[in-house]
């Protein structure tokens, strides 16, 4: 069962083959394989991505070298 990296609710909706929906918080999410993709919807329909909000300290942790100097 997924759960929303947002908010945990596990009230997730299919919206196409690898997109998903959360009824908890209204963003969506696209899942390739282990990478996941999330959006948040605009009012006019578009999707602004939040991985940085969600992935960015994960990536820091993968990629450590980067933030050594500082």
């Amino acid at each position: 069962m997924m759960k929303c990296p947002n908010c945990s609710s596990k009230d997730i909706g299919k919206i196409g083959s690898h997109q998903f929906y959360c009824w908890g918080c209204f963003i969506e999410l696209t899942v390739n394989g282990e990478k996941m993709s999330v959006y948040q919807v605009e009012e006019d329909g578009t999707l602004s991505s939040l991985d940085d909000l969600f992935f960015g300290e994960e990536m820091v942790q993968d990629f450590p070298h980067i933030h050594a100097s500082s």
